[in-house]
């Protein structure tokens, strides 16, 4: 189900680009695990939930790569619930892409609740961009789901993206909207993708964003939330 993330743990991405044999990297991700596990069993009854959870997040994301992902599913699903009641939206979403990545029956349902969260709070863009990815990812090449998550992507990356991630974002979301024009209508130029965009109205944000909440609710029924959409609403900063 899960595709390689744009972001992910850089410290766990870095021992597994520069493991060699897939041996290896098993070392180093068990490696990593029993440093993270170690971290959180240290931690006095006193610490903060919010380390806590960070680090029961940590382990999660290594219990995925050794293989044991009922074990990720429930480190990680706990953490969020953690991440929500503490308002700690980026930490929420990064929670939500691993239990995407564990790839149990529940994870499309955690990718939409990383895709409200990441749309709707300010978090890194860049995470953003890799959760709509994601969603592009699960749907048929010719629904217009995958459009609008592209749109969608493009959008969050223009008006988000500081300075110095601004070209090299854009550049990618600009690339995935192009690459779903083609897989959804056979589009192959500037022209054609203008045509497109505006035949399926991927050009006002006021429109295509409601459309976006459409296709979350495809995949999560409105009473099967996780947490109350209108009460994290109110807590959108302004």
């Amino acid at each position: 189900m899960a595709s390689k993330n744009v972001t992910g743990n850089k410290e766990l991405d870095k021992l597994l680009i520069e493991s060699s044999t897939p041996e290896q990297s098993k070392e180093d991700i068990q490696d990593y695990l029993d440093k993270k596990q170690a971290a959180y069993d240290a931690l006095e009854a006193s610490a903060e939930p919010v380390d806590r959870a960070r680090l029961q997040l940590d382990v999660a994301e290594a219990l995925i790569g050794m293989g044991r992902a009922d074990e990720s599913w429930e480190k990680a699903r706990s953490a969020l619930d953690t991440f929500i009641e503490l308002e700690k939206w980026q930490d929420a979403v990064e929670s939500c892409d691993v239990l995407y990545q564990s790839a149990q029956p529940a994870s499309i349902v955690a990718l939409a609740h990383g895709v409200w969260l990441s749309v709707s709070y300010p978090v890194d863009p860049t995470l953003t961009v890799n959760m709509l990815n994601y969603v592009i990812d699960e749907t048929p090449a010719t629904a217009d789901g995958a459009a609008v998550a592209a749109v969608t992507a493009h959008y969050i990356a223009d008006v988000r993206a500081a300075d110095d991630q601004h070209k090299s974002l854009t550049f990618l979301t600009k690339q995935l909207l192009a690459n779903v024009a083609k897989e959804h209508s056979g589009i192959e130029n500037q022209e054609g993708l203008s045509l497109w965009m505006e035949r399926l109205e991927l050009l006002d944000p006021d429109v295509f964003l409601p459309r976006l909440s459409l296709v979350l609710g495809a995949i999560v029924p409105v009473d099967e939330w996780w947490f109350d959409r209108d009460v994290l609403r109110e807590k959108i900063p302004q």
